[in-house]
């Protein structure tokens, strides 16, 4: 199923995207694969746990603790993931410059949740668990993580500007 994904990698966007909802579809309705690696774990933090990955795309299993939230930031590549467990979420911003961001929109993603985005944008978001319990999810990449610390292209400050 994954190695079908990475094949896709260079088929049209849109093909791309729908098979990637469709194998995170798949893999929210098998979360006994989680048994099969060691999950990480981190008070506070969220981890990324590594389930797939090659020349073209990695799959992370994220746990987030307990108030645990990402910084503000865009992707270099394709970013598709899906909520295992609990709720997550996710803010929207728009820059104001080549450092700040403003909020947008804010959306709870609860369990059975997917979402896709391209590089191409828009895609600038921050997700974080509020809710006292730890939240799983599934993140599909599209870039090697042999070739680059992570999915991140570029942090943004939160902004005290809004956007007229």
């Amino acid at each position: 199923m994954l190695s079908r994904l990475s094949a896709a990698t260079i088929a049209p966007a849109a093909e791309y995207l729908a098979l990637a909802r469709h194998t995170l579809k798949r893999l929210l309705e098998a979360p006994a694969l989680l048994d099969r690696i060691c999950i990480e774990r981190k008070p506070g933090a969220y981890t990324r746990n590594l389930i797939y990955g090659d020349d073209r795309i990695t799959v992370y299993a994220i746990v987030w603790a307990a108030g645990s939230q990402t910084s503000i930031h865009d992707h270099h590549c394709s970013c598709c993931f899906g909520v295992l467990s609990g709720a997550i979420r996710e803010t929207w911003y728009e820059t104001v410059d080549a450092n700040h961001a403003v909020p947008t929109k804010n959306f709870v993603r609860e369990t059975g949740h997917i979402a896709g985005m391209l590089p191409s944008g828009p895609n600038l978001h921050k997700m974080t668990n509020d809710a006292a319990d730890e939240a799983i999810s599934i993140h599909i990449y599209g870039y090697a993580s042999e070739t680059r610390p992570s999915s991140i292209d570029c942090e943004y400050l939160l902004s005290d500007q809004r956007n007229a």
